[in-house]
């Protein structure tokens, strides 16, 4: 039963309901979801812990690296937690505060991942388009404005969500059809005028995600100039080989983040609902997982620290990329 908070037709609490339709197997579902968020935790907490200790690896690509980690701990921290409480022991109740403080940490550090994805662009793009200014240009100082304002960024847009939203009635109900409180699936149930709620969360959209990915863009046109100029094939290689890790990073981000963008205003009654949350959560899951994976393989110098931490030799020595 609803609970209202005076006459302002506030709810005290939202009751998430998992995937709809699926509860029968939600337990199923729970499994790969835990296994990936485990992999996640290990793997960039390692990466941050690695960053912070090896001295080889104090170099501007790594900081924007622990600045991605952090960022995929605090995204994926921010929901599973809760949506394994809702499939295992059936926590559906949040309370209305919570929940916007969810969404705010949620849309605040997806803009972030994608934000930090645009920066690594710009640090490949300095490296090989100007190696021998690459210490001078990315300073420590630089990397961390970069970071705050880049965060910043987030905050900004994102506080209005929570604004726009706690200033809606919900007449209709406090039953949410998702495993965690997203700007649109909480105004959704809103009985009240969501018009501004769906063109401002659309604007973001554009301005952030629009903006990385022009930049990302402009950046790799850059790089691929450059590298062709390049006479010999090895060199090439070395410099294509740079940017891997990054390339993989940004197919695992924004390939999830499309299909559900496109999925909820194009998609209609065609796709499941149920396939809908599922992928916001992959969304939120795939990248923090696939990341220090990646990184962890493709990376010489990573790779030689984590052998040197397991095995408790001291004279391995990293050579480069």
């Amino acid at each position: 039963m609803q609970r209202i908070n005076g006459t302002t037709l506030t709810p005290v609490s939202f009751f998430l309901n998992g995937v709809p339709g699926l509860e029968d197997i939600h337990i199923w579902i729970s499994l790969p979801f835990c296994s990936m968020y485990i992999v996640a935790m290990v793997g960039n907490c390692g990466l941050l812990y690695l960053i912070r200790y090896e001295e080889t690896l104090h170099r501007p690509m790594y900081f924007f690296l622990a600045m991605l980690s952090f960022t995929d701990v605090v995204m994926c921290t921010s929901t599973l937690p809760n949506t394994l409480g809702i499939f295992w022991f059936n926590l559906k109740e949040i309370d209305f505060n919570a929940c916007l403080i969810q969404m705010f940490f949620i849309h605040t550090f997806t803009g972030m991942e994608s934000g930090v994805l645009m920066l690594m662009a710009l640090d490949r793009y300095v490296a090989i388009c100007y190696p021998l200014r690459y210490a001078t240009i990315l300073t420590n100082s630089v990397i961390a404005n970069a970071g705050f304002i880049t965060f910043m960024r987030g905050v900004i847009l994102i506080i209005p969500f929570t604004f726009l939203t706690k200033r809606l009635p919900f007449c209709r109900g406090n039953v949410i059809a998702h495993t965690y409180c997203d700007h649109m699936s909480v105004a959704k149930i809103s009985c009240g005028n969501v018009k501004i709620n769906a063109v401002y969360g659309l604007m973001v959209a554009l301005l952030i995600g629009g903006f990385d990915i022009f930049c990302i863009t402009v950046s790799y046109t850059m790089i691929l100039r450059a590298v062709v100029k390049l006479s010999s094939v090895d060199a090439r290689q070395k410099a294509f080989g740079t940017c891997t890790s990054h390339i993989c990073a940004i197919v695992f981000s924004y390939t999830p983040a499309f299909f559900s963008f496109f999925a909820h205003r194009f998609g209609g009654h065609k796709i499941p609902h149920s396939l809908h949350i599922i992928m916001a959560n992959i969304y939120l899951l795939l990248p923090p997982t696939m990341n220090p994976i990646v990184y962890g393989v493709k990376i010489k110098q990573i790779r030689d620290c984590v052998i040197r931490l397991f095995s408790g030799s001291k004279d391995i020595k990293s050579h480069g990329i």
